[in-house]
C-alpha cells in the first residue's frame, strides 16, 4: 500500500486509472472537499456530527454499563474525590479512571458556565465519546494518509464516521469511542516510522513529534482502559518483527525518553489509588475485570468466529466492500504497507475470537486498519469481480432489516409505527439500493458515498427519531420525571425488583436498592419518601406494610421492558400517605 515499490499496490489494476463517470453529485463533492487537507478535515468533521448527534441529547441512559459509567463520574463531582472510583457504596475498580476524568471535567465545566442540573445530564457525560469518535475518523484519515491518496483516506475517515459500530459507541458513555482515539493514534505514529524505515530513509534525529503523539496516546489509552493497548502495539510490533526478522525501526520512537514521558503521565493516578485502596484496584481489574474475560463473563460468552459474524452488520456500509478487497489485500500481503495493516488487524483479531467473552465493541480499534486495506484496493481498482462482489446486495438488505424489525418493534413496545421516521427510512432504502444496483468495479466509489448517504438516513431515523419514542425502553426515565413532579422538596426514594444501574443515576446516588421489606421500612421512616416497587415484590412489600402499620398510597404506575434482562415490568411508585 506504501509506495515503496515501482509495482503498483495491490497488484496491477485492471481498469484504466482516470475515474469513469465522474459526473454524480456526491462524487463532485467528494472532488471538491479533497482538494486541500483542510476541506478534508472539514468535511470529516461535519459528517462526524451529522452522524454522531441524532439522538446523541434525547436518548435516556443506556442499561447498564453507560450509566454505571456516569454515574461513578458523577460521585467524584458530587464528593471531590477524583482518585477513587465508586458506584453507591460500592468500589468500581475495573477500568482506571481516564475516562471518568474527562467527563467530570465536561460536567464541571457546563456547571460553571450556568447549565441547570448538569450532573443529571447524561448528553454531558457522552461528551467525551463524540470526541473520541470524531478525533477518531480524523485520526483514521491522518493514518491512512502514510498509506493511500487523501482522497482514498478521505473515504477511509467516511468508512469509519458510518460504520455501525462507532455510531453506538459515540454515543454511549464509556471508554471505548476515547480507546480508539488513542489507539488510531498509536498506529497512525508506528506506521510513519515503520514505512519510513522500508522506505530507506535516514531518521531525523531532530524530529521529536511523532515519538510525543505514540507515547501520550498510549499514556491515554493505559488510563482510559489499562493494558489492553498494550496488546494492540505488542501483537503488531511481534508480527511485523518476525515477518522483517528486524525491529531496529522502534528505535526511531524514542523509547528510553518515550517511557520515561509515558510512566510520568500514567504512574501518580495509579500510585495514589494504590496508597488509597491497596491491592484492591489491580485484583479486580486485571483478575476480576480482564482474566475473567478469558471466560464467558456477565452472558457474553461465544465461540470463536463471533466477531467474523457481526463484522458484516457492525462494519456496515463498508463490510461489502471488505469481502470484495480481500483477495487483493492478500496478494499485497508482503508490501510494506499492506504488512502493517495486517499485522495491527490479524494477531489482535484471533485473540479476540479465541476469548470467551465478545462484545462487539471490543474489535472497534480494528476497523481502522480494515477501513484503510479496503480504500487501497478500492483506488487501485482491483476489487474482486467474482461472486464475492455480490455482497453488494448488503447495502440494500441491511436498510430493508433494519427498517423490518424497528416497525415492528416500535409497533409492540408503544403501539405506534413511528410516521415520523418512515421519510428517513425510505431515504436509506433509496440510496442503500442506488448503492447495489450501480455497482460495479469503475463505480465502486460512486457506491460507497450512497451507502454512506444512506447510513446517514439510517442514523437520523434510529437514533433521532425511533429510540427516542420508545419510552418503555428506558423506565428509569419515566420514574425519575415522576419524581421530579412531586410537590415536596428533596424526595427521597428505594427501589424493589428494578436495580438497573440507570436509576441510580436517573434518582440520585442516595436512592437504595433493597428489597420489598425494605421498601416499605423505608417509606415509614419519614416525609417526602418513596418506594418504587416492582410487581414482582408488591407483595413482600405489602406484608411488610401492613406489619409495621405502614399508611400509604400509590402515586403513579410505570409500565416498561427492562432489556437488559429481556423482561416487561411494572414499577409502582408508593409515597407515605401525607406526602404529595
Amino acid at each position: 500500500m506504501a509506495e515503496t515499490y515501482a509495482r503498483p499496490r495491490f497488484g496491477a489494476p485492471r481498469e484504466p486509472k482516470t475515474r469513469v463517470n465522474p459526473g454524480n453529485g456526491l462524487v463532485r463533492v467528494l472532488d471538491y472537499v479533497t482538494s486541500s487537507h483542510a476541506r478534508s478535515i472539514a468535511f470529516l468533521t461535519i459528517c462526524g456530527l451529522l452522524f454522531f448527534l441524532p439522538g446523541f441529547f434525547n436518548i435516556p441512559p443506556v442499561d447498564r454499563d453507560e450509566p454505571r459509567f456516569a454515574q461513578a463520574t458523577k460521585q467524584m463531582v458530587e464528593t471531590g474525590d477524583f482518585v477513587d472510583i465508586r458506584f453507591q457504596d460500592e468500589v468500581r475498580y475495573k477500568k482506571p479512571v481516564g475516562i471518568y476524568w474527562v467527563q467530570a471535567a465536561v460536567v464541571e465545566t457546563a456547571a460553571k458556565l450556568g447549565l441547570p442540573r448538569a450532573q443529571a445530564r447524561i448528553w454531558l457525560y457522552r461528551v467525551p465519546s463524540l470526541i473520541g469518535a470524531i478525533g477518531a475518523v480524523l485520526l483514521t484519515y491522518w493514518t491512512a494518509l502514510a498509506f493511500v491518496t487523501r482522497r482514498a483516506a478521505v473515504l477511509a475517515g467516511l468508512m469509519m464516521c458510518a460504520s455501525v459500530l462507532l455510531g453506538v459507541e459515540a454515543r454511549l458513555a464509556k471508554t471505548d469511542a476515547m480507546l480508539l482515539l488513542t489507539v488510531v493514534a498509536v498506529m497512525g505514529a508506528m506506521a510513519r516510522v515503520y514505512l519510513a524505515w522500508q522506505r530507506g530513509e535516514e531518521a531525523d534525529k531532530s524530529a521529536w513529534a511523532i515519538p510525543a503523539i505514540f507515547w501520550t496516546a498510549t499514556a491515554g489509552g493505559i488510563l482510559l482502559k489499562g493494558p489492553l493497548i498494550l496488546m494492540f502495539i505488542g501483537l503488531t510490533i511481534l508480527a511485523l518483527a518476525i515477518l522483517d526478522r528486524s525491529a531496529a525501526w522502534l528505535w526511531r520512537l524514542r523509547p528510553a525518553v518515550g517511557v520515561t514521558w509515558m510512566l510520568l503521565l500514567v504512574l501518580p493516578w495509579f500510585v495514589a489509588i494504590f496508597l488509597k485502596s491497596g491491592e484492591a484496584f489491580f485484583s479486580n481489574s486485571l483478575g476480576g475485570d480482564m482474566l475473567s474475560k478469558l471466560a464467558a463473563q456477565e452472558s457474553h460468552g461465544f465461540p470463536p468466529g463471533g466477531y467474523f459474524l457481526l463484522f458484516w452488520v457492525t462494519f456496515w456500509p463498508g463490510a461489502p466492500l471488505a469481502g470484495m478487497a480481500a483477495p487483493a489485500i492478500w496478494r499485497a500481503r508482503r508490501e510494506p504497507g499492506a504488512q502493517f495493516l495486517l499485522a495491527w488487524l490479524i494477531p489482535s483479531w484471533i485473540v479476540f475470537e479465541i476469548v470467551m467473552t465478545k462484545l462487539p465493541h471490543y474489535v472497534l480499534p480494528l476497523y481502522p486498519a480494515i477501513a484503510i486495506l479496503i480504500v487501497g484496493a478500492l483506488e487501485r481498482r482491483v476489487l474482486s469481480r467474482s461472486w464475492l462482489s455480490r455482497g453488494a446486495a448488503w447495502w440494500f438488505t441491511i436498510p430493508l432489516l433494519t427498517a423490518g424489525i424497528t416497525l415492528v418493534g416500535a409497533v409492540m413496545l408503544v403501539r405506534h409505527p413511528v410516521f415520523l421516521a418512515w421519510p428517513f427510512a425510505a431515504g436509506a432504502l433509496i440510496f442503500g439500493l442506488f448503492a447495489w444496483l450501480m455497482y460495479d468495479d469503475n463505480r465502486a466509489e460512486r457506491s460507497l458515498l450512497s451507502a454512506t448517504v444512506s447510513a446517514l438516513f439510517m442514523s437520523v431515523a434510529f437514533y433521532g427519531v425511533v429510540m427516542p419514542s420508545l419510552k418503555p425502553l428506558f423506565p428509569s426515565s419515566e420514574i425519575a420525571r415522576a419524581l421530579r413532579n412531586v410537590v415536596c422538596v428533596g424526595p427521597g426514594a428505594a427501589a424493589a425488583g428494578f436495580h438497573e444501574p440507570s436509576l441510580v443515576f436517573m434518582t440520585g446516588t442516595s436512592t437504595l436498592l433493597t428489597d420489598g421489606s425494605g421498601a416499605a421500612d423505608f417509606l415509614g421512616q419519614g416525609s417526602c419518601r418513596f418506594a418504587l416497587v416492582e410487581a414482582r415484590s408488591e407483595r413482600n412489600f405489602a406484608q411488610r406494610a401492613e406489619a409495621i402499620g405502614l399508611r400509604y398510597n400509590m402515586a403513579t404506575r410505570i409500565e416498561g421492558y427492562n432489556f437488559s434482562q429481556g423482561r416487561a415490568i411494572s414499577v409502582a411508585i408508593y409515597r407515605s400517605e401525607g406526602t404529595e
